[in-house]
């Protein structure tokens, strides 16, 4: 038995290792998203090397990228002897308080956000996950999913591995503590070579931490400074909140190693051909953030402007559904010259859901979400931008919401192509079957959400419109969700499934 055997991996769940609350936080169906069929945020991962206030930091930063997950939260530090931890259910804002944060001590830390799709919701899950090994004190963040996490975790618990979550990310911290190497950063390596998928990592030990992007570049992941300390982030975005700046993306493949030497660019796997989730720029990444060098909301702005060229409408006025359309519908409008109105106003204070309203109730619910603005649209004919169709129902809501306000048409522009597809690599979607633009035309997905007209931006227009030359290897985006063309090959256990974000 080698000495890797030997010594099994032991979880520690929260702070002083006793869980606080092992529950389930959130209601199926009614929480989280409530009655809205939105693809669900990722995960978002911070992290700081060599910042006297690291905790803090990271406590903005998640902040910042509390848009990519609303589940969990949680920080880990260093000291450079030790760490401290802590973990929660809820917002960041709910999870951490000062006391927290001043019993963080280090210079060190990596920090999550976390919205749970292939595994459970509940604080086992939470991250940054924290082990004990045979080389001392590991803790591992990601955002992204692993394709063959189910087939490894059966032969490791086949070879006496024992696990104490349901998450990808634990099946990572097995592959490192079973490793011959010593050498952590070896070590890393080599587990990182076993796994695929869609991953960016935050790897921390008492004086090191790593940064690792899977082969193919899906998720972002960027490399920042504030003074002389190292940053990391999920989006650029929060390297504004906590005044740093950036310095570059990671690029696919590539390892980084920070310690007490400065930083060390590294490799795990060659880069394979880049292919970035074209979902983050349709809507997830917050628009003031910029992957790739291309700015989010230019490339929204761009998406409507195009699909203005592509389905002019003659109409009053041009309304977006906040906050990830409304970039496009200010492009679709300075394209057609149709006034852009705030027509609909998100309500920023009803929380999450915590329980299970009637039927009847969660029809009405999107009113607690979303407002028409009735002196706006009523007596027009309404463009009304969104970023994606999933199953349709949200936009039926929504076009229905506009007529009662008093619309008399509703034209329902959508600035990417037909969503057909699941996703396998960090984005919630539901099975291909649920998907209504995979068993209806777009004059029956227009009759379903009781739309005047409907078009969706064509596939090349999407490609124009982000600014990246698709299909070259350095420049290319992952279109799966439309075309079936996955990067990384998908096992049968996926075959009908969604995904997964862990």
């Amino acid at each position: 038995m080698s000495h890797a055997m030997k010594r099994p991996l032991q979880i520690l769940h929260a702070a002083g290792g006793i869980p606080q609350w092992q529950g389930d936080y959130f209601n199926e169906g009614a929480g989280r998203d409530g009655v809205f069929d939105k693809l669900k945020e990722e995960c978002g991962v911070f992290g700081v090397f060599g910042h006297p206030e690291a905790a803090s930091l990271t406590y903005y930063g998640l902040h910042a990228l509390q848009h990519r997950g609303q589940e969990s939260a949680g920080i880990c530090t260093s000291d450079g002897k030790k760490f401290a931890y802590h973990r929660g259910m809820g917002l960041v804002k709910e999870v951490f308080d000062n006391d927290h944060l001043r019993s963080l001590a280090g210079t060190i830390a990596i920090g999550h956000v976390r919205y749970s799709t292939s595994g459970e919701s509940k604080l086992a899950n939470a991250q940054p996950l924290v082990f004990k090994y045979r080389e001392g004190d590991l803790a591992i963040a990601t955002n992204g999913n692993l394709v063959n996490a189910g087939k490894i975790r059966e032969t490791l618990e086949r070879q006496g591995s024992i696990f104490q979550t349901t998450s990808d990310t634990e099946v990572v911290a097995h592959l490192i503590a079973r490793s011959q190497h010593n050498d952590i950063v070896e070590a890393v390596k080599e587990a990182l070579r076993q796994v695929q998928g869609a991953f960016a990592f935050l790897v921390l030990t008492r004086n090191k931490l790593i940064a690792a992007l899977d082969r193919h570049g899906l998720r972002p992941f960027s490399l920042g400074k504030l003074g002389d300390a190292y940053i990391l982030a999920s989006e650029t975005c929060a390297f504004d909140t906590v005044g740093g700046t950036y310095v570059r993306d990671l690029s696919p493949g590539e390892l980084l190693v920070i310690d007490e030497n400065g930083l060390r660019e590294d490799r795990f796997a060659e880069m394979e051909k880049r292919a970035i989730c074209s979902m983050e720029y349709i809507y997830f990444a917050r628009p003031d953030s910029d992957i790739d060098a291309i700015n989010i909301h230019s490339a929204r702005k761009r998406m409507g402007r195009l699909l203005a060229m592509e389905s002019f409408v003659d109409a009053d006025v041009v309304t977006g559904v906040p906050d990830s359309s409304t970039s496009a519908a200010i492009g679709f409008a300075e394209q057609t010259g149709i006034p852009y109105e705030l027509g609909l106003i998100k309500n920023r204070y009803t929380g999450r859901t915590f329980i299970e309203p009637s039927q009847e109730l969660r029809e009405q619910g999107v009113k607690m979400k979303l407002s028409a603005v009735r002196k706006v649209v009523e007596g027009k004919r309404v463009v009304m931008i969104d970023d994606s169709i999933v199953r349709g129902t949200t936009s039926l809501r929504i076009v229905n919401l506009l007529r009662e306000a008093g619309a008399n048409e509703v034209h329902v522009r959508i600035c990417s192509p037909p969503f057909l597809n699941p996703c396998f690599y960090g984005i919630d979607t539901p099975t291909r079957k649920e998907l209504i633009a995979s068993s209806k035309s777009v004059e029956e997905i227009r009759q379903a959400i009781n739309a005047d007209s409907l078009y969706f931006l064509s596939k090349q227009g999407l490609l124009d419109a982000i600014g990246r030359a698709h299909g070259e290897w350095n420049r290319g985006l992952c279109t799966a969700c439309f075309d079936n063309d996955y990067p990384v090959p998908v096992g049968e256990e996926h075959a009908s499934a969604g995904c997964g974000c862990d």
